[in-house]
């Protein structure tokens, strides 16, 4: 069996790993010390002066009602108004001084959550829902924002507040105070009995509300989806059904609060019973005086309001735990994109790209890439092709560094990929994707996206590049015209086109195209082609191409298959090896393979 001391100490550290999560955030209030100083004095001075009404009850029962002395009775009066305004000011110099701290705080996790999910590796983007992720960013940060800003103030105060209380009654009679005292340890089961069930229920409250706006993003992302097939009583129902779950969530917290609410209230009166029983005995036996316990009684009625408050805030950062979890639980994703301690800048890149015996696999032994050898020499336009899944967009995206490689090494220009300034070394690439996606805002900002003070001539060359200025130009505000949310005010086409631009804008001495113009037919893809010759013209290009037709001009044609690289050459070496491209070559014009 235990000894007491045992469980005490499981119970403290239990209680302080509950609250892990809140110490951690105190690192972020370092920078603001200088205004948390004063707040912190302003607080304890103004917990202590709340005490004075109480003292001053004493004097007035006791020296003025029955001595008559009305003249010290004004003077308590004046005293008691001087040091209300005293308070009053302190209070409100320390809600301003936590409430300006606190949200810059939660600002500063808010930009940290946000920098880490735009360096967060693929593989954990895509496990999870954007919705998700907006979550936390959102309501997770905000919740965290309401405890620091106000919850965790009340906190301080009201233990100030406490602390002040105890104190004054200890003056007035010691034997009372601990009698009293003895519902602080009958709260604190309370709070922790109901407190671990709060936790659990702002876990869950989080969780749905994350799914809740999962699902609403879902269905207006893909709204031409859900009209076209006419689906919207579904995604209706779906949220609807989800929002009751949130619900459900919701109310089981609030009815926690009300029982706990409800427990101390009960804890607290029947303390004010026992001190008014003892301290009326006392009275009649003269140990007590009448002041003094109209005083302490007093001091207990006030001691009622800051333990209830303070029982409240607990139980509220019990239930506000799971959102700051939320929240670190991004932050300490571990960054599979290590950044070099002394990167390497290149000056003028010259767009060599080699693959030293390349292996890479998305999930542990399912590989993707087997030991893949390539040389891309400088200015050299290299297609690649392959069935679906054979590793294509994997190398597009390593040459990027979305990933590292499981094993070998990439270089550019003779330099290990992974020692390179990573944001120096992309904006030096052009990337066009298979499905291109606009920013909102206008033509002209989309095209310079990512280049400050890009010079209108730039941006219009590019377009001219791309084949697309004589339909800009043809818009009533041109190049300030608004595309839209993902660009739904332009077709397929003439995004494709905007995206080659905004790939050459930035005169890359890379060029990497993933299946630019897969999703388009035929004659628009006949039109963009001609764009992206032009823009591959002195750069090395690499294209990860699905129709042969767009890739016959090629210096290099690679054939992937199975992660290697299965065949190699031109477009017509390529079709005399009767081999894997002359198959797929023969698919696509619709005739029997020999």
């Amino acid at each position: 069996m235990k000894l007491l001391p045992d469980i005490l100490d499981v119970k403290i550290k239990s209680y302080i790993y509950d609250f892990r999560p809140y110490l951690r955030v105190l690192k972020y209030f370092r920078p603001y010390k200088l205004r948390l100083i004063p707040a912190f004095i302003c607080m304890w001075l103004a917990s202590l002066l709340e005490a004075v009404p109480m003292v001053s009850v004493k004097f007035v029962v006791d020296d003025v009602l029955d001595k008559r002395n009305f003249t010290v009775m004004y003077l308590i009066a004046v005293g008691v108004l001087i040091v209300t305004a005293v308070k009053v000011i302190l209070t409100y110099i320390n809600m301003y001084l936590m409430t300006w701290i606190g949200n810059k705080v939660v600002g500063d996790i808010r930009l940290q959550l946000y920098d880490k999910t735009q360096k967060l590796s693929l593989r954990v983007l895509y496990r999870r829902r954007v919705g998700e992720f907006i979550s936390r960013i959102t309501h997770d940060v905000s919740a965290l924002q309401g405890i620091l800003a106000q919850v965790a103030m009340d906190l301080f105060i009201r233990c100030g507040s406490v602390i002040g209380i105890l104190c004054i009654m200890l003056y007035l009679n010691w034997k009372l105070t601990v009698v009293s005292g003895m519902i602080i340890p009958i709260a604190a089961i309370a709070m922790n009995k109901v407190g671990a069930r709060l936790r659990a229920i702002g876990k869950m409250v989080n969780e749905e509300l994350a799914q809740l706006s999962a699902i609403a993003i879902e269905s207006m992302s893909a709204i031409r989806i859900v009209r076209a097939f006419a689906t919207e009583k579904m995604e209706y129902d779906r949220l609807k059904e989800q929002n009751r779950f949130f619900f459900k969530a919701t109310i089981k917290g609030s009815q926690a609060k009300g029982v706990l609410d409800g427990i101390l209230e009960l804890i607290q009166y029947a303390a004010l019973v026992v001190v008014l029983m003892i301290g009326g005995y006392d009275v009649t036996a003269g140990k007590f005086t009448t002041g003094d316990l109209m005083a302490f009684c007093l001091a207990i009625g006030t001691l009622a309001r800051p333990v209830q408050m303070i029982s409240r805030t607990i139980a509220t950062l019990k239930g506000g735990i799971s959102s700051a979890e939320r929240v670190f639980e991004i932050l300490d994703e571990p960054d599979e994109i290590a950044m070099p301690e002394f990167p390497v800048v290149l000056e003028k890149m010259k767009g060599e790209i080699v693959f030293e015996n390349v292996s890479f696999e998305y999930e542990r032994g399912i590989p993707v890439l087997n030991g893949l050898n390539l040389r891309v020499r400088p200015g050299e336009r290299v297609a690649i092709v392959g069935v679906t899944g054979a590793g294509k967009s994997t190398i597009v995206d390593l040459i990027l560094r979305f990933y590292d490689p499981t094993e070998g090494r990439i270089l550019i220009d003779g330099i290990d990929l992974r020692s390179l300034e990573i944001y120096d070394y992309r904006r030096k690439i052009g990337f066009v994707p298979q499905d291109p996606v606009l920013m909102k805002g206008t033509i002209a900002s989309n095209i310079s996206y990512g280049l400050r003070n890009c010079a209108p001539e730039a941006i219009r060359a590019s377009a001219v590049t791309a084949g697309i200025d004589d339909f800009i130009s043809m818009l009533p505000k041109k190049y300030e015209s608004e595309v839209g949310e993902r660009g739904v005010t332009l077709s397929g086409g003439q995004r494709q086109r905007v995206a080659i631009a905004r790939a050459i804008v930035r005169n890359p001495a890379i060029l990497l195209m993933d299946e630019a113009t897969s999703s388009l037919d035929s004659m628009v893809e006949s039109q963009i082609q001609g764009a992206m010759n032009d823009a591959m013209n002195g750069r090395t290009s690499v294209v990860i191409a699905h129709r042969l037709s767009t890739i016959r001009e090629s210096d290099r044609i690679l054939v992937i298959s199975e992660g290697r690289i299965a065949e190699e050459g031109s477009h017509g070496e390529l079709l005399s090896l009767r081999g894997h491209y002359y198959n797929l070559h023969s698919i696509q014009a619709g005739s029997k393979v020999a």
